[in-house]
């Protein structure tokens, strides 16, 4: 299978359509915990057109395993993917010095660990995974300029930012004449839809790339789940049943039947209504299955709605009251 490319904003990146969430890879109680697993969903992945991968160097049961199982899983084949890792989330990475997680001295740091565990001379997109609020954006950029300089990482990007990080960070780089981050990637499905508010249009308006993490909704979008239950293995009954007992089963039960006339899948609107906003360049959809892979990788390019289906999802999933709005 071919999926169709996309370019990340302005830059020349380009991305499939679908790409795969790594952050089940190492996870404890996941048939993806060991590099077995792991390996057929990274096979399956590339025998299906995916060839763009997410993962983060906290992923895992013990923080880098999902980096070190892909190392390990991609040898001999990492020039067939578009390789994308983060840096800077809360988690003790094991490092024996206490720094913020923008500065200087730990990007260097931190790249150099990830590239170890992924055993890869590059990474293609660095991501800071979230806002660091004790060190300028200037440093953490410039950091990132050296890396890039020096070969080590192609392109770099943001996690978490607010519409007004998304400005700064923007801003801070022009008045600078410097690199600039080139994707931003944060909470978006039909179900979460408040980076439509200010992260959507700070994206659009300085022509970043945007990637939706959680795209399905920790699965409630795939239409495996009803009110009634859903799959007793899945993350969401086991460990997550508030997403589903606060699921607003109305609206998905009314989206099932839309599915339905259509003759579509949940899965395919889904991701056919993500790929249909201007900033979205790929769908990262987490998997543990080669099965999961296929089905996501097939929903991809399958289906885009028409003004009409967007008005009835619109009426379905409205955007939610802004709670900082004055009444």
């Amino acid at each position: 299978m071919v999926l169709s490319q996309r370019r990340v904003g302005a830059s020349g990146l380009l991305v499939s359509s679908t790409g795969l969430g790594c952050n089940n890879f190492g996870r404890a109680g996941t048939v993806t915990e060991t590099l077995s697993g792991t390996r057929e969903v990274i096979d399956a992945a590339l025998a299906n057109g995916i060839t763009f991968f997410d993962t983060a160097d906290m992923y895992g049961a013990v923080a880098g395993a999902s980096e070190a199982l892909m190392g390990e899983a991609l040898e001999g084949r990492r020039d067939r993917v578009v390789l994308a890792t983060k840096f800077g989330q809360e988690r003790d990475m094991g490092y024996e010095f206490p720094a913020a997680r923008g500065s200087r001295r730990y990007v260097r740091r931190a790249v150099e660990e990830s590239l170890r565990r992924l055993r890869t001379d590059w990474i293609d997109l660095y991501q800071l995974h979230l806002p660091d609020p004790e060190t300028p954006i200037a440093e953490t950029t410039d950091a990132l300029d050296e890396l890039v300089r020096e070969g080590k990482i192609r392109y770099y990007g943001h996690s978490n930012f607010t519409g007004w990080q998304i400005a700064e960070a923007e801003f801070t780089s022009r008045a600078r004449s410097s690199g600039r981050f080139i994707s931003a990637q944060n909470h978006y499905s039909l179900l979460a839809r408040a980076a439509e508010r200010e992260v959507l249009p700070a994206v659009e308006r300085y022509a970043l790339g945007f990637f939706p993490y959680f795209p399905l909704h920790n699965g409630l979008l795939t239409g495996k789940f009803t009110r009634d239950g859903g799959p007793a293995s899945s993350r969401i009954m086991s460990t997550r049943r508030h997403v589903w007992e606060n699921a607003p089963w109305d609206a998905i039960d009314t989206f099932r039947d839309f599915c339905d006339e259509r003759g579509i899948t949940m899965l395919e609107a889904s991701f056919g209504w993500l790929l249909s906003r201007p900033a979205v360049s790929s769908v990262i959809a987490g998997a543990t299955t080669p099965e999961q892979v296929e089905a996501n990788a097939a929903a991809g390019d399958s289906w885009r709605p028409s003004v009409e289906d967007e008005k009835i999802i619109d009426e379905l999933f409205p955007l939610p009251a802004d709670p900082g709005a004055r009444v």
